[in-house]
């Protein structure tokens, strides 16, 4: 071990040395940022979890093992568990351990599990089971929307829109249009059990587009597939909007099997 400068007084260290890169945590925080350690840590163990370095069943190495394993405190450590533990992948019993949970207890629509997903080579069925949930919910919230709509949902779906063809799905801010445009549409539903899922939606959709442009641009351009899901709301075609939704969630499978298909592993 080497020398470290002393800390502060009520100021515990969330770290027990300058963690190395290949434990996948960022060197020490300076004071104030704990949350961003035990963030990376979530991360890193919530990313082995959905990908299968760690199977439902297996017990993790102990705490005292693990913190020092990543180079980290323990309590650093404790607090990622408990994040781990409120989006149901894993439970910690007195001495049982912290064990993996099966899969059917995952709150697999939590966003921060979803971006742990698409980390790394996200599970092909996992894929079509979300796409399988838009084709659900997102034309049923088009044909509310085309019923629904007020003038602000109007330009809040136009303004996203314009986004994505300023910007164009390649980017940062051009996918951040795309959530708001679906977002914009389940609130225009007036419905709020669906409303509450926009978070779900909105991260889906940024996931598997950006997962589509990986190592290639985009197959093909879906911003006029949107556009006429807006031209259809604005009409206020409950039919129309609902169609033409499915179609851009259909589209939008097809597009990210192939790239799931031809990405390299």
């Amino acid at each position: 071990m080497t020398d470290k400068e002393p800390e502060p007084a009520g100021d515990p260290p969330e770290t027990a040395s300058n963690p190395p890169e290949a434990a996948g945590v960022a060197p020490r925080a300076p004071r104030g940022t704990g949350r961003r350690l035990h963030g990376a840590i979530a991360h890193k163990l919530g990313t082995a979890i959905l990908s299968g370095a760690f199977a439902p069943g297996d017990v993790l190495s102990s705490e005292v093992a693990f913190s020092e394993a990543l180079d980290v405190s323990r309590g650093a450590y404790r607090e990622a568990v408990q994040v781990l533990t409120a989006k149901g992948l894993i439970e910690s019993r007195p001495k049982a351990g912290t064990r993996v949970l099966p899969r059917d207890r995952w709150n697999l629509l939590d966003p921060d599990v979803l971006a742990w997903a698409f980390a790394g080579e996200p599970d092909e069925a996992f894929v079509r089971e979300l796409f399988e949930l838009r084709g659900v919910v997102e034309p049923a919230a088009a044909r509310f929307a085309a019923e629904r709509r007020d003038r602000s949902d109007l330009k809040a779906i136009k303004d996203a829109l314009a986004g994505m063809r300023r910007h164009t799905l390649a980017t940062e801010a051009g996918r951040a249009a795309d959530r708001d445009f679906h977002n914009a549409i389940l609130r225009a539903t007036r419905n709020a059990a669906m409303m509450v899922l926009s978070a779900s939606i909105g991260a889906a959709v940024h996931w598997t587009t950006q997962y589509k442009q990986r190592s290639r641009a985009l197959p093909r351009n879906p911003i006029p597939d949107h556009a006429r899901v807006y031209e259809a709301i604005l009409a206020g075609d409950a039919d129309a909007a609902g169609a033409a939704m499915r179609m851009l969630v259909d589209l939008a499978l097809d597009d990210t099997s192939i790239a799931m298909r031809t990405d390299p592993v």
